[in-house]
């Protein structure tokens, strides 16, 4: 694939390791918010690669570009695998992650003892000319941390502990991160297939 690429996501920490992730893949990144405003499609898919699918073909639709989506997020064993597909709505949409944290770690701490085992999960989608031309996946196990560490990193990595780092992914250079992290896995994926078209 040459030519542009739009990133449909306007999370800034997302950018900034895609960016670094797809440096050197032979196509020109482009943001939405390079674009005239696009409405944000409803998310109602029940898992992260049926949302990354349908963000995928609702952005190339609009914006006429071959388009990448994700949709990635934080499950948690004990929670019964919430928050899920609704982590970046988790509580509510304009909840901040201090809250949601809090809420974690209430509900986690509610007899009886609840497992803590957690990943967390990366889907994304390509579409171009109206189909799904590429999908990939990326998984990283962990737990829930007893208190937020770190300030690296952005959503959910304050309270994400690595038994392999003995750290939580806020704790850790973007690098070190990125090298074990599920967008990591899943934007390599995608990084290699971009070079072989």
């Amino acid at each position: 694939m040459k030519g542009r690429l739009l990133v449909a996501t306007t999370n800034a920490g997302k950018l900034r390791e895609i960016r670094l992730l797809l440096s050197g893949t032979p196509v020109e990144l482009t943001t939405l918010r390079d674009l005239d405003p696009i409405d944000e499609p409803e998310e109602t898919g029940a898992t992260f690669q049926e949302n990354a699918r349908l963000k995928a073909l609702y952005y190339a639709s609009r914006s006429g570009l071959a388009t990448v989506a994700e949709d990635s997020g934080l499950v948690i064993d004990g929670m019964d695998g919430q928050p899920g597909v609704r982590s970046a709505r988790f509580l509510r949409p304009d909840a901040s992650y201090p809250e949601r944290f809090a809420e974690i770690f209430r509900r986690l701490a509610e007899p009886p003892m609840k497992n803590r085992a957690a990943r967390f999960v990366c889907a994304l989608a390509v579409a171009e000319d109206g189909r799904i031309v590429y999908e990939a996946r990326g998984i990283v196990e962990g737990e829930i941390a007893d208190e937020p560490r770190g300030e690296r990193g952005f959503g959910y990595d304050p309270i994400f502990y690595f038994p392999p780092y003995d750290a939580t992914l806020a704790e850790v250079a973007d690098k070190a991160k990125l090298a074990v992290a599920h967008r990591g896995q899943a934007f390599r994926a995608l990084a290699a297939w971009l070079q072989r078209r």
